[in-house]
């Protein structure tokens, strides 16, 4: 039997991401993120939503980009406090020793810590509520040469062990159970 519960955000796990902004390195700011996504593939497109008032909501507007900076368990405690810390108060990069890096397209700083940075330029802003919607292209991606197979020159999502967020706690990626279409694939 199940139970009826009042609507709500139960869709988990999440990537745990840390959203870098700003045009210059005064305004440089660090948000980690949940309520993001892949939303097309041709042309690539994502989205993150974030509060008004948050402080990286201004900067993001103002400047119509960012990078969104995939986290890993070994930055966990990076991914987490820059989530529960303004950048009004505290400057984010100095605060955590991360390095803020060059984006190859767009303005904002990448993390250099992060093992992939996604440049992204917003289209466009949604209101939904509690969170407003920006919409992205992908205008670039810089992914570190160490997680990229060198015999198929694919990014190793599973040897960068990346970082999940599941309604209140971070968690790393467990063991590969399966991959796309693998429960129809004709045995050899």
């Amino acid at each position: 039997m199940k139970q009826d519960w009042k609507p709500g955000t139960m869709i988990y796990p999440l990537p745990a991401v840390m959203v870098s902004c700003g045009s210059s390195p005064e305004e440089y700011n660090i948000i980690t993120l949940s309520w993001v996504g892949t939303i097309c593939s041709e042309p690539p497109m994502c989205s993150i939503s974030v509060r008004p008032e948050r402080h990286s909501y201004e900067i993001i507007k103002r400047n119509m980009e960012f990078v969104i900076n995939l986290t890993t368990e070994g930055i966990a405690r990076q991914t987490d406090w820059c989530g529960v810390r303004s950048g009004r108060n505290y400057n984010k990069f100095k605060e955590m020793n991360l390095t803020p890096g060059k984006s190859k397209m767009i303005s904002a700083p990448t993390i250099d810590e992060s093992p992939l940075n996604i440049e992204c330029r917003v289209k466009e802003i949604i209101s939904l509520g509690s969170h407003n919607m920006f919409i992205a292209d992908v205008v670039n991606i810089q992914a570190d040469e160490a997680f990229i197979q060198p015999d198929t020159g694919k990014f190793d999502l599973e040897k960068a062990r990346l970082l999940a967020y599941s309604h209140g706690h971070y968690y790393g990626l467990g063991e590969a159970i399966g991959k796309f279409g693998w429960s129809v694939q004709k045995k050899k």
